[in-house]
């Protein structure tokens, strides 16, 4: 999938990614932002960079709709920018980076068929931010079943889910296990797209290694709000992890609660990052958030070690990604009335 030759245009592509960031909402401007209605916070990111998204929408949402579809659209358009100016083994890193939202993508389209959603509902749930544009897209939501569409992608993609997976949707109809197996495919691949040849790209694999035990912790806690631990806990377990190998997920996993499993992972990196989180009454919501926190952090502290590297790049879009979801926060909890310091500590920064 990712055969591109050649070390890449690291010093053009890395500088851009640079200058972008530096032009992403401040602390501040997410401060003000929490002090307006949803009319105001659409004015404010027009003025911010977001203008083009808003006015070609505007025709077609209103409100928070207009918000949040215009926020993915600009980040789409940005994401694809930066894979489109990539070159070589560079490129095979981004794409397989950026290919998290080709998953995200055909997970919402299955799902959208599963439940049988009309076409433009599903159509407009989906962001082009990855190697698939929104042709592609549009050719998974017009083929006419789950499996079609399984095949489809793999003539696009080279990604097919395994027969077993498929086997286990026709006798239930649910989706999980396919959706387990892309995701663990995603991180695979993503592992595999960088070489170990310089020691940026060995601290690029050594950060993504960290980011799978980031998911693993993630995808536990979020399991340990709805109670569910044991078995079932195991089968969702992504290997290619720095410190969340087999046997520790399946300690964490074996625990009572939220607190529990934080007393669980206490000797892991990721732990004094996100304890606060980990308390009785935690929300899948405070979780995501924290996780969101540590992998931002973790790659502003590898980014500036080696400037022309893809390390850089993903750490832009690791921030692009955190500006969409902070402005999506705040628009829906103005929108329902949720109070400015409960916001506050959702946001991302």
């Amino acid at each position: 999938m990712f055969q591109r030759s050649g070390k890449g245009n690291y010093a053009y592509t890395s500088a851009r990614a640079k200058a972008k960031k530096s032009r992403l909402l401040k602390e501040e401007d997410y401060s003000k932002m929490l002090m307006m209605s949803v009319p105001e916070i659409s004015h404010y990111i027009s003025e911010a960079g977001y203008s083009k998204e808003m006015t070609e929408l505007g025709n077609r949402y209103t409100g928070l709709s207009l918000v949040e579809y215009a926020t993915y659209a600009n980040m789409a358009v940005a994401f694809r920018s930066i894979l489109k100016a990539s070159t070589g083994e560079l490129r095979n890193m981004v794409e397989a980076y950026l290919s998290e939202w080709d998953f995200t993508n055909l997970e919402v389209i299955l799902r959208g068929k599963n439940y049988g959603l009309p076409v433009e509902e599903i159509r407009e749930d989906l962001v082009p931010a990855g190697r698939l544009d929104m042709d592609d897209l549009d050719d998974l939501v017009a083929a006419p079943g789950v499996e079609e569409t399984l095949d489809l992608f793999a003539s696009k993609t080279g990604v097919r889910v395994s027969d077993e997976a498929v086997a286990a949707y026709r006798n239930d109809r649910m989706l999980k296990d396919i959706e387990d197996e892309l995701a663990k495919t995603f991180y695979r691949n993503l592992l595999l797209s960088v070489g170990t040849t310089t020691q940026a790209n060995r601290i690029f694999r050594t950060y993504l290694e960290r980011v799978v035990d980031a998911q693993n912790v993630e995808t536990l806690l979020k399991l340990k709000v709805e109670r569910i631990g044991g078995e079932e806990a195991m089968k969702y377990f992504i290997p290619g992890g720095q410190e969340v190998d087999e046997k520790t997920y399946a300690q964490i996993a074996a625990a009572a609660d939220v607190v529990s499993a934080g007393n669980e992972m206490q000797g892991l990196k990721i732990h004094n990052e996100i304890k606060g989180a980990l308390t009785d009454n935690a929300s899948v919501l405070d979780v995501v958030a924290a996780i969101d926190r540590y992998n931002a952090e973790l790659a502003n502290s590898v980014a500036h070690m080696y400037p022309l590297s893809v390390i850089p790049v993903v750490d832009y879009m690791i921030h692009k990604r955190n500006e969409a979801r902070n402005i999506r926060m705040i628009a829906h909890g103005v929108d329902s009335g949720l109070d400015v310091e409960t916001m506050k500590g959702l946001l991302v920064i």
